[in-house]
């Protein structure tokens, strides 16, 4: 999607994320989130995952936090990453240990200039589980 769009597809400098700027991310886990098996056993994989990423982002300023449900069922282990002001991200088919991606993906929206995350530098997981991009409220049309 992003790869083909009149936005900016240009890279950011994740190593310059200041806690400031990353203070303004948050990445939402799935925390009700099954396997591709669809087992019921706990704790659940969302859960696995929303635990991964809480350690990936364990050194940064970035919020994770949880969700009974994102509706992205079909797409098994969902999270969102949102940003005050800028486009929100759905992301699918993600494995219990995407939780480094996730917080790469947040330390590259924090880093954007434009308030999407750049397709580049992007990790796969990312690219390949895209489900959705909403825009912010103020920048919708009649």
């Amino acid at each position: 999607m992003d790869q083909n769009s009149s936005f900016s597809a240009g890279t950011a400098d994740v190593s310059s994320a200041n806690s400031d700027a990353l203070a303004g991310v948050t990445v939402i886990v799935c925390a009700s989130c099954r396997d591709e098996t669809g087992s019921d056993a706990h704790p659940r994989a969302g859960e696995l995952l929303a635990d991964d990423t809480r350690l990936a982002a364990a050194d940064d300023n970035i919020r994770v936090r949880t969700a009974e449900c994102l509706g992205n069922c079909k797409r098994r282990l969902s999270a969102a990453i949102l940003r005050d002001g800028c486009w929100s991200y759905v992301f699918g088919d993600l494995a219990p240990t995407s939780g480094a991606d996730l917080v790469t993906g947040a330390k590259l929206f924090a880093t954007s200039t434009d308030g999407l995350i750049p397709w580049r530098g992007r990790p796969d997981s990312l690219k390949r589980g895209l489900v959705a991009r909403i825009p912010p409220l103020d920048m919708l049309k009649d």
